[in-house]
This record gives C-alpha cells, sequence and structure tokens, in this order.
C-alpha cells in the first residue's frame, strides 16, 4: 500500500466523521428517519453532480447488479449507525464501529481469498475484548437508550463490513462516481416514502446543513473507494481507527461529550489488534 493510498483512506475518515457529527446535530431538531432521508438526498445531488462532470462509463450489467445489491445493505448501515450516533457519544459510537475493519480481515479472507493468518485471529481477539471493556458501563442495569445505542452500533459494524467486501469487489472494476451515486441515490429512493411521512417543516440553515452533509459524504465516500480500489481490504482496515481523534475532537466541541475512559482503553485494545493486522 503506496502513502498515497493510505493518505486517501485517513482524508476519507476525517470527512465521513465530519458528517456524521453534522447529521448528529440535526438529529436533534428532526425525526431520525428525515435527516437518514435529507443525508442521503443531499449526497445523492452532490454524487449526480460529480456524476456529471466526469462522465464515466456506462456500468456494466455486473456493475449494476453489485451496486443495486448494495442499497439495502447502506440504508442498515448508516440507519444503525446513525440511531447509534443519536444515543451514545460520537467517539463511543465510532469505536464500536471499530470492529468492523477486524471483520473486513476476516471476511476478505474468506469471501476475496486475501490472505489470512494468525494475527488477524488475534486482533479479533484484542477488538472483542476491547469491545467488552468499552460498553461494560452500558450494560449494568435494564435495557435503555444507551443499551439499544450500543447495539445498534454492534451490528452497524457488522453490516459495514460487509458493505466494505462487496464494494472491494466493484471498486476495482468501477469508477468511484459511479459507486458513490449508486449508495446515495439508491437509498434516498428507498427512504423517501418514510420520510415524507415524517416530514417536518426546515429552515434554510437545516437545508444548508444537510447540504454541507452530502458534500462531506461524497467526498469521503471517494476517497474511501479510491482507496480500496488500490490496496487489499484488510491492508486499509486499520486506518478505519483514525476516525477516533476526529470524532473525540468534535464530539467535544459541538455536543460537549466527554467520553468514559473506557472508551479509550476499549479503543487502544483494538487498535493493538490492527496493528498486528497491518504489519502481516
Amino acid at each position: 500500500m503506496t502513502a498515497g493510498t493510505a493518505l486517501r483512506a485517513v482524508l476519507g475518515i476525517a470527512l465521513l466523521t465530519a458528517m456524521d457529527a453534522v447529521i448528529k446535530g440535526q438529529m436533534q431538531h428532526h425525526p431520525f428517519i428525515v435527516a437518514l432521508f435529507m443525508r442521503f438526498a443531499a449526497g445523492g445531488l452532490c454524487a449526480l453532480i460529480v456524476l456529471a462532470v466526469v462522465r464515466p462509463k456506462f456500468p456494466t450489467r455486473s456493475s449494476l447488479i453489485g451496486n443495486a445489491l448494495r442499497v439495502p445493505l447502506v440504508v442498515l448501515t448508516a440507519g444503525s449507525f446513525f440511531y447509534s450516533i443519536s444515543v451514545l457519544p460520537l467517539a463511543e459510537a465510532l469505536t464500536l464501529s471499530f470492529l468492523a475493519p477486524v471483520f473486513v480481515a476476516l471476511l476478505g479472507g474468506f469471501l476475496l481469498k486475501e490472505r489470512l493468518d494468525g494475527r488477524i485471529f488475534q486482533a479479533l481477539g484484542f477488538g472483542l475484548l476491547g469491545m467488552l471493556v468499552m460498553v461494560w458501563p452500558r450494560l449494568q442495569g435494564g435495557v435503555t437508550g444507551a443499551e439499544l445505542g450500543v447495539a445498534a452500533a454492534l451490528f452497524s459494524a457488522v453490516s459495514y463490513a460487509f458493505n466494505l467486501i462487496l464494494l472491494r469487489r466493484i471498486a476495482v472494476k468501477e469508477h468511484p462516481a459511479v459507486i458513490v451515486a449508486f449508495q446515495n441515490c439508491g437509498p434516498a429512493l428507498c427512504l423517501a416514502i418514510p420520510a415524507w411521512l415524517a416530514f417536518v417543516p426546515m429552515t434554510g440553515q437545516d437545508l444548508l446543513a444537510y447540504l454541507s452533509a452530502g458534500l462531506l459524504g461524497v467526498a469521503g465516500h471517494l476517497m474511501l473507494t479510491s482507496a480500496f480500489a488500490r490496496a487489499a481490504a484488510s491492508r486499509l482496515a486499520p486506518i478505519e481507527y483514525t476516525a477516533l481523534v476526529w470524532a473525540s475532537l468534535l464530539g467535544f466541541a459541538f455536543f460537549g461529550e466527554i467520553p468514559l475512559w473506557t472508551t479509550y482503553a476499549g479503543a487502544v485494545l483494538i487498535v493493538a489488534g490492527a496493528v498486528a493486522v497491518s504489519r502481516r
């Protein structure tokens, strides 16, 4: 993996984390389903503009099928993740999603025939231990919004892993602009009717915020898609952990969130496993 590819992935993660912060702020004022729809609608608009500018060749039949299959998975991944950040601190939800790269490395071996060795299973062990350390304070007592947020974040991590594996299959053959257009316009169409039923009036500031989220999301996904077209999924997986830095800064700056010490303790364990994977 080259330095340029790694930089693309890091920048993509930073942009997507900033998008998460924008949507988290909007979910404090709008129904969850409306905020989720507006995120994809704004992203779809930006993606179509990019598509019109770069004018890639028309996708093949297999590409159309592969991109279409990702649409419901994108909806599930984004929906569960955005629910988690609506009830959990941004850094905590992002840290729970850190299990996704470990699953990516595993699935990359099973589905993409990428090389697996004992270090990937070591990373899985560290990741599971880190997850338990981090969520332990949330598991005390009955089922509350926080516990549901933890469950949603873990579900999103597994779904995201499958999403990235499908992306890896497509990214090596398809133009990034086509992929990003599908993963924004497709979910927007799926969510249009539920969002319309729950729709509430919006101000110009709200529309500007959603447009900003769309721009951040499209730019971030373009960077990530380009990186996954140039490197193995298991090699790029550890770069996902840079999201903790951005999430901690944005969560504190805009929401006054101070993560529990167990969040960072769990992250250390997970990242320790990621280091083992990256040095294979």
